[in-house]
């Protein structure tokens, strides 16, 4: 037996504006039975359910499912709901009723992963439209009792601190796969950072083996993609986060240049004011880090553009076209970007021809005899 419940839809036919045309709106709150072996279904209005929900979080356990938060596209709210549905199964026709409970968590889009056969995980979503959700959640579900306590959170890289979306799946056995936007100075467009977190249980030891993640879009070869340097793993446990470091090969940031002092989060200038904690997009085409230009002066250096006073459209022009740039304090040696003086066109002569033609004159015949008496 399948149990469907909220999601959107597109606006009836007869709603349909030219405006409007691919609109959706959210689904009525009915619960759906599904019978894949008969191939039946039916469906269930219940009084607790009043508003229809997207993208919330779904944990089962034997014959009860239990809702938490969502998104209501009508209000544009993510409320703290938290549904407990039970579905009885008798000989005769299925029972379905809702109960709603206290302690439910505002969330949606969020990905619930299980640790153990009562615990569950959930990470990741949204609280807002524009606000990440950073904590996590450990669920416990046993009986018809379920308890849902804050856990600590990985330390999140400045990549994933600084990004606006981010998605992922359940890999399952208490592993989740996290990918956000690549960076817009990468030469492949629509590549992803992917991220693996792999949550541990309460009094779990087991060793983990780490797994290798690869960026690369949808019609590219997974055989030609390169590994991202930046892609690690997270690990929950009771105790403080860490890896075995004798068995797991994992991101060790000894390894990289310390991005505080050299790479996008560098001081580039007396003036720059780019801090890794504060910082935000400022143009639009900034994912999670600054954009940042190279200065030609002598060895070349990379400075932010926000901290140049650099224009949107500058930044795109100077990118695109063949030209040198010199930050601020370079400028006087900016012999790339100053501009030309004006020269007056040169005034082209006319070409004189070499042989002019004139006219011929048709002579009249008494202007002839005159002519001819006079040289006789």
């Amino acid at each position: 037996m399948t149990v469907i419940f909220g999601g959107r839809s597109y606006v009836p036919f007869g709603q349909r504006t030219t405006e409007k045309w691919n609109s959706v709106v959210d689904c009525m709150p009915h619960v759906f039975l599904v019978d894949l072996g008969f191939g039946c279904c039916t469906s269930y209005v219940l009084p607790e359910l009043q508003d229809g929900l997207s993208f919330h979080v779904s944990i089962t356990r034997n014959d009860t499912i239990y809702i938490l938060g969502g998104h209501s596209l009508e209000n544009n709210i993510r409320p703290p709901n938290l549904y407990r549905l039970k579905i009885d199964l008798p000989l005769g026709s299925p029972a379905v009723s809702c109960t709603i409970l206290p302690g439910g968590i505002s969330v949606s889009s969020a990905i619930v992963t299980q640790t153990s056969n009562k615990e569950f995980v959930i990470v990741g979503g949204y609280m807002a439209d524009n606000q990440k959700r950073m904590v996590c959640n450990t669920v416990t579900v046993e009986d018809n009792k379920i308890e849902i306590e804050e856990r600590e959170a990985p330390d999140w890289t400045p990549d994933i601190k600084h990004c606006k979306i981010w998605f992922g799946s359940n890999m399952g056995n208490g592993a989740i796969l996290l990918g956000i936007p690549g960076d817009n100075r990468q030469l492949i467009s629509d590549a992803n950072y992917f991220y693996i977190l792999r949550c541990k249980a309460e009094g779990e030891e087991e060793e983990e083996q780490a797994a290798q993640t690869f960026s690369q879009t949808s019609t590219e070869d997974p055989g030609d993609s390169t590994p991202f340097e930046d892609s690690e793993e997270f690990c929950f446990s009771t105790e403080a986060n860490r890896f075995d470091d004798d068995d797991i090969d994992t991101y060790n940031e000894d390894d990289e240049d310390d991005e505080s002092e050299t790479g996008y989060w560098i001081n580039c200038s007396a003036k720059c004011d780019i801090d890794i904690n504060t910082w935000v997009p400022f143009y639009s085409t900034e994912l999670n880090k600054p954009a940042m230009i190279l200065c030609s002066n002598g060895d070349g250096h990379w400075v932010h553009a926000q901290c140049m006073d650099l224009s949107e459209d500058m930044l795109l022009h100077l990118s695109e076209a063949n030209v040198k740039y010199f930050c601020n304090e370079h400028v006087d040696f900016a012999k790339g970007l100053q501009t030309p003086k004006k020269v007056l066109p040169l005034k082209k002569q006319p070409m004189k021809p070499l042989r002019r033609k004139t006219t011929m004159r048709i002579t009249a015949p008494v202007k002839k005899s005159f002519l001819r008496r006079l040289f006789e």
